[in-house]
């Protein structure tokens, strides 16, 4: 209560109520890190169909949150134009939310017209309200306990405002702010339907005006794999009354999907053999070259060094036992953890 008090009485230079914890700054080193390590090495350059395959892969993620069950296979063929069994809300929910998502380098961030116009393109023929804020009182429950009560319909324009105003503005790091804006956008709860999968819209927009490569970035499958938590931080940072528990889980999903898009940019580029070659020494651990040889059907040394061997090492995909001594009797190779890594994506996928 004494929030929305709080927020009642505040002009448009509110700010949200959020600590920056040691917490939060070790997560944005640590995206921060990986982001100027894709900038030296290139591995932000996403192929078309990788790009593709992360927003295919974002849009389900979103949806099975809001619990549509479509899968990356539905929600694919859905977008190829076949025919899917499924629910038509579900199918219309997956046209509108990649018509939506294709629109993100069109809208600013701190436009109250466009967020509408965004709902309204996510919500097309899902909801009456689609692109209006809601006119009336909204409650979320869990089961048949009150979790939250969102403010009363008549403050939500001066509230949107207030907030994207804020988000404008801030000093704040791009990436506390996003996650600050997605917990106050969640807690205004400005629209009768879609504003889980508006919030998390919003997010990726500002990241990406921040990072143009985080606009591809899936991090709504790993909200989805901690769904429980996601609802967790929520209702943590409602009880404390301030956005930090929820900022921090959000970077740290942030932080994890930069590094899984990292494994299937690495996927997308590694050429069959090397692939043959991770799966020949996963089982085996440590493996002299004579018998990968074998176990992968080669008998002609300098194709097995140049087609296989070599990239997987100059990729850091696999290592030697004994890398000081590259021509030791004793030579082995073995996976790295970025091999595994990759690996263990694809067996997931």
């Amino acid at each position: 209560m004494c929030r929305q008090r709080g927020r009642v009485a505040m002009s448009s230079r509110y700010q949200p109520p959020v600590t920056v914890t040691p917490a939060m700054l070790s997560l944005v080193a640590g995206i921060c890190e990986r982001i100027g390590r894709w900038s030296v090495t290139g591995e932000n350059v996403m192929s078309p169909q990788l790009r593709r395959g992360n927003r295919i892969r974002t849009i389900q993620a979103s949806l099975a949150i809001e619990n549509n069950t479509l899968s990356v296979e539905q929600v694919t063929a859905v977008l190829e134009g076949k025919r899917v069994l499924g629910l038509p809300r579900e199918i219309q929910e997956v046209r509108n939310a990649f018509a939506a998502y294709e629109q993100l380098p069109l809208w600013r961030v701190a436009s109250v017209n466009d967020l509408l116009g965004a709902h309204g393109l996510l919500m097309a023929g899902l909801v009456d309200e689609a692109g209006t804020l809601r006119s009336g009182g909204v409650g979320i429950y869990h089961g048949d306990t009150l979790v939250h009560m969102a403010p009363p319909a008549k403050q939500l324009d001066r509230l949107l405002h207030d907030l994207l105003a804020w988000l404008e503005s801030t000093p704040l790091h791009p990436l506390i702010a996003s996650c600050v804006f997605h917990y106050e956008f969640e807690f205004i709860h400005p629209f009768s339907d879609g504003n889980g999968r508006m919030g998390r819209l919003w997010q990726t927009l500002v990241l990406s005006q921040w990072q143009p490569a985080l606009a591809w970035l899936p991090v709504e499958t790993v909200v989805r794999d901690r769904q429980a938590a996601y609802y967790a931080a929520l209702a943590e940072s409602d009880r404390v009354a301030q956005a930090t528990p929820f900022v921090e889980f959000m970077l740290a999903a942030l932080l994890a999907a930069m590094d899984e898009a990292v494994t299937d940019q690495v996927s997308d580029q590694v050429s069959d053999q090397v692939k043959r070659l991770l799966k020949a020494l996963a089982p085996n651990g440590a493996v002299k070259a004579e018998d990968l040889m074998l176990n992968l059907g080669l008998s002609h040394r300098a194709t097995f060094r140049s087609n296989y061997l070599n990239p997987a090492l100059q990729g850091g995909l696999i290592e030697m036992t004994h890398p000081d001594s590259p021509r030791s009797p004793v030579q082995k190779y073995r996976l790295t953890n970025k091999g595994r890594a990759l690996l263990t994506r694809k067996k997931a996928s």
